[in-house]
């Protein structure tokens, strides 16, 4: 490793120093892209990595790939947001649990796990289910600080890797080739339930430490420990995790768009608008193929019948969202007119909040890579092949628990391992898998994310004390992963 290394380290450093501080997380990644990129050229005696690092951000910018599955799908999230569908869903999820106390704790987990497949948003899953678990819990007589941690675990753990419009999935497709609902369905599936059962345990059994040792008085069943919902931040607050929709303050259950009084029952109908998307998606993937997607509906081919297949599975998932929009407008027909403007607001936020991560981080990935550490770290894994997969876990991991987006950590760090993992015969996708699972469980384990942000926020509880909890269960999650992954078990 050269100068230009020596100032990478030194300037990711600083970045690290400048986001835990509370700085904006693209502006410190797009700086140390520039700062990187600079002393790489000025030791190379020519502009290559400055200009490299610019059209990177270009690219990356007007990028369909990325562009199109993330703003529909966040486009989807404001209109599912808007018309209360989402609510019923976690009112319908939930409903089991106000009988058995015994199993809250993981059912909550379990329902912010499952609320995060079709909402992709961590700080949106929160939302959603916040204002439902959080006086229920506190009529179970939990505390504020165990039911934030449930909160956090369930809406961050990973949910979201099981829908192929996450952006993870379209940084491991544009690497390797293998579209996002074959990730979702064949390579993430295994890794993420894992990481989901052991995590969901561990932190079951040390919440009945908890709560022996840190005794909370039980409120009532509308009551927050003892209060009102408090507003909630803003989701692009922190550390410039993926936020979700800018949405009102939390309402407490049987208020609002969604929520449920006595007199309002579950709609089944509405409950099942979020899973539109993620149904045609599989169905129409492999390995089911239940029904094809005409070419005209998506994309133009090119002379000679050929098509862009990566194209065709960004804009297939675009077209998936769509059709939930239109789902969601015939079982809500009160609140239809106000859809398409929800779903553009969506849409626009999440170019703003999520694009524009993965455009600093893809920068900050290449600006690094032309430093030379990408390939240290490569060296580093021809020497010992054997933490290739360890290292894909633990590095993302790290960077994420520092940054508080998972998604940055995959941008900017997947590349790394995809050269490594052909060379030593591994399965790019398999190692992207155990990238994505590691990026996620640092995210979550993050102070200065903003789902952990918002289940503080929720719940009354310092964000530090929340991380500080989930932080065993989910190490405990990647180890017994990356322990079965280097088996061969998964």
């Amino acid at each position: 490793m050269g100068l230009a290394g020596v100032v990478a380290v030194a300037v990711g450093a600083a970045a690290v120093v400048l986001v835990v501080r509370g700085w904006d997380v693209r502006l410190v990644l797009l700086g140390a892209a520039l700062l990187i990129a600079g002393a790489t050229a000025a030791a190379a005696g020519h502009p290559g990595p400055l200009a490299a690092v610019t059209r990177e951000f270009l690219g990356t910018f007007s990028n369909e790939k990325f562009v199109v599955p993330i703003c529909t799908a966040m486009g989807f999230a404001y209109v599912l947001r808007h018309t209360g569908c989402e609510r019923h869903l976690v009112l319908l999820l939930v409903e089991p649990l106000r009988h058995v106390r015994w199993l809250l704790v993981p059912g909550v987990v379990l329902v912010g796990f499952a609320v995060n497949v079709p909402v992709i948003s961590q700080t949106s899953t929160a939302v959603c289910i916040g204002p439902v678990v959080v006086p229920l819990m506190r009529a179970a007589g939990y505390s504020r600080a165990t039911i934030g941690a449930c909160l956090l675990l369930g809406a961050s753990v990973g949910g979201e890797l099981l829908n192929p419009g996450a952006p993870e999935l379209a940084t491991i497709a544009r690497e390797t080739g293998v579209p996002t609902t074959r990730q979702a369905g064949e390579y993430l599936p295994r890794p993420v339930f894992v990481q989901l059962a052991v995590s969901a345990l561990v932190i079951w059994a040390m919440s009945r430490w908890w709560e022996r040792h840190q005794p909370s008085p039980a409120a009532g069943p509308g009551e927050n420990a003892g209060g009102p919902l408090p507003p909630a931040p803003s989701p692009t607050k922190g550390g410039g995790g993926r936020g979700g929709p800018a949405l009102s303050p939390p309402l407490p259950v049987g208020e609002g768009a969604g929520g449920r009084g006595p007199e309002q029952p579950i709609n089944l109908l509405k409950a099942a608008v979020p899973l539109v998307p993620l149904a045609l998606l599989f169905l129409a993937g492999p390995p089911l193929h239940a029904f094809a997607v005409p070419d005209e509906w998506v994309i133009a081919t090119k002379p000679g019948g050929e098509r862009d297949a990566s194209a065709y599975s960004s804009r297939l998932i675009g077209l998936a969202m769509l059709v939930g929009v239109g789902v969601a407008m015939a079982a809500t027909p009160g609140k239809a007119r106000e859809c398409v403007r929800a779903f553009f607001d969506g849409a626009g936020h999440g170019f703003a909040t999520i694009v524009s991560l993965i455009v600093t981080a893809t920068c900050f990935g290449k600006a690094v890579e032309g430093a030379g550490l990408a390939a240290a770290l490569g060296r580093v894994i021809a020497d010992a092949p054997g933490l290739l997969q360890p290292l894909a876990a633990a590095v993302p991991l790290a960077f994420a628990a520092l940054t508080g987006s998972g998604m940055a950590s995959t941008q900017s760090l997947y590349g790394f391992f995809h050269g490594p993992a052909e060379a030593h015969g591994h399965d790019p996708a398999a190692v992207g898998a155990l990238v994505a699972v590691g990026s996620a469980a640092g995210r979550t384990m993050s102070p200065v994310a903003a789902v952990t942000l918002m289940c503080g926020t929720l719940t009354g509880t310092s964000p530090f004390t929340l991380a500080g909890r989930v932080a065993v269960p989910l190490l405990a999650g990647v180890l017994v992963v990356v322990a079965l992954r280097m088996a061969a078990a998964i």
